[in-house]
């Protein structure tokens, strides 16, 4: 799961907001870990799945997949 094809979705708890990365430090650059309510370190060692999402009081941080369809463009 690389090559830009990894999401991370976060979910607010509190508003209902759906927010969504390419990286979990791209989390970091639009919220503060007072908001989130968790470490980018953890995260990173957590071991986030898309059967296993980390879930705070805060928010629930899933990882998964973007699938595209392949274009049929000529290169």
């Amino acid at each position: 799961m690389s090559n830009g094809q990894t999401i991370y979705h976060v979910q607010f708890k509190e508003s209902g907001e759906n927010h969504y990365f390419g990286s979990i430090t791209a989390i970091y650059d639009i919220f503060t870990v007072e908001q989130v309510g968790v470490a980018k370190t953890t995260l990173w060692g957590y071991g986030l799945t898309h059967v296993h999402p980390y879930e705070n009081r805060k928010c629930i941080i899933r990882k998964g997949v973007l699938h595209r369809k392949k274009g049929n463009r000529a290169k």
